[in-house]
């Protein structure tokens, strides 16, 4: 294996690792920061809208920039802007200049370095020529309970989360123009920043993100209510109620770095529809048992089904044309970001018309139209099937 691709795949996995750090040390920070601010529950999660929303713009704003200038231009950028950009939250002192920080750090971290990094994997990967995306989300994960373990050790010493966040920036924009030497340049034609001509984006695009959209809702349910699931439905403790998600997310993770030899092997067809249909079943399972140890299976087997089938979609949105790989990639992310929000915003007033428990049949069918729409994920020809528009446009579109 070529010496410069080997060090390229570190690389990617330095930027993934380190924007689910970053943004791992914000969510364990959340508690003391929402005291700082002097907001409740009610006003924090309006402003958890703009996280969001920050990420859904930043996304659109990357995709085009990755694309003329290449990734490799962008990563670091946009990893020292996030490193810098979780500081705002822990300066925060009230409820506007939290939104305003939460706007700009989903710009940054979930917009800007999630799509150009996603890029960059798959520029990765098309040099390896076989399947390495799954393992570059699982190191997401690991930096996200990274994340955990550091922010319990600085809080139990009573460090403010300024002072916290203001050190991980630090070690955030250390990494970031460490790690950038080591990525690819372009392949293909170079990138020299000229106006690029605009491509309509195929069918294949909208439909792959249609189904992150519902893979991502289905993640987005167990983050945010898979704990309540056990507390409210089974009547666990609280401490019992929090294995719900452990076990969602340690499959998850488990399951994403496994997920690459299983989509060598049996291919990303396969790893959709049977894992689409495991995480249908593990959901049936944990939303219809009485008993918690059978339900906390079932959340496990929720994980573990989604983990490989997200980073197929990202990463066949890659490679579908590699002359608008970014956009495609901001395509399908931003519109499965928009279904993770989604969600568990939809859950909630569906138990004002029945029971938590049978409100999760809404993302078992999700899951369900995933299994049978799986061929969408069948490698096409390398001709990009795409219609070139009469507009020559630089950074616009997506």
């Amino acid at each position: 294996m070529e010496p410069t691709l080997r060090a390229g795949r570190r690389a990617t996995f330095a930027y993934f690792g380190l924007s689910g750090f970053l943004l791992g040390m914000w969510v364990v920070h959340i508690p003391s920061i929402e005291h700082q601010a002097g907001i409740g529950h009610a006003v924090l999660g309006r402003l958890l809208l703009l996280l969001g929303a920050g990420s859904f713009a930043g996304m659109q704003l990357i995709g085009p920039l990755t694309d003329r200038f290449g990734a490799r231009k962008v990563v670091p950028v946009s990893a020292a802007l996030s490193s810098a950009a979780v500081v705002g939250p822990g300066l925060a002192s009230n409820a506007w200049t939290l939104g305003a920080a939460l706007l700009v750090l989903g710009a940054c971290n979930g917009g800007g370095l999630n799509v150009g990094m996603n890029a960059h994997a798959v520029q990765v990967e098309r040099g390896y020529g076989r399947p390495v995306m799954s393992a570059f989300h699982a190191t997401y994960s690991i930096g996200g309970v990274l994340a955990s373990l550091v922010g319990a050790c600085t809080l139990g010493l009573g460090l403010r989360p300024a002072a916290t966040l203001g050190a991980v920036a630090v070690l955030g924009l250390a990494a970031a123009i460490a790690a950038a030497p080591a990525l690819l340049r372009p392949d293909g034609d170079a990138r020299t920043g000229a106006p690029r001509v605009r491509r309509r984006a195929p069918w294949r695009i909208w439909a792959l993100a249609g189904l992150a959209l519902m893979i991502m809702l289905c993640e987005g349910v167990a983050n945010d209510w898979s704990a309540l699931h056990l507390r409210r439905v089974l009547d666990a403790s609280a401490a019992t109620a929090a294995l719900a998600y452990g076990a969602f997310a340690t499959t998850m993770t488990i399951g994403r770095l496994l997920a690459d030899r299983a989509a060598a092997r049996l291919g990303p067809v396969a790893v959709m529809r049977y894992g689409a249909s495991a995480a249908a079943l593990g959901l049936t399972t944990a939303a219809l048992s009485p008993w918690i140890p059978l339900a906390l299976a079932g959340w496990a087997a929720l994980g573990a089904g989604l983990s490989g089938c997200v980073p197929q979609l990202f990463s066949a949105a890659g490679h579908t044309d590699r002359d608008a790989a970014g956009v495609n990639v901001s395509r399908v992310a931003g519109i499965g970001y928009l279904g993770m929000l989604a969600g568990p915003a939809v859950i909630g007033p569906l138990t004002g018309l029945m029971p938590l428990n049978l409100t999760f049949f809404l993302p078992v069918a999700c899951c369900a139209v995933a299994a049978a729409a799986a061929g969408v994920l069948r490698p096409r020809p390398s001709a990009p099937d795409t219609a070139p528009e009469p507009v020559a446009d630089a950074a616009g579109g997506g």
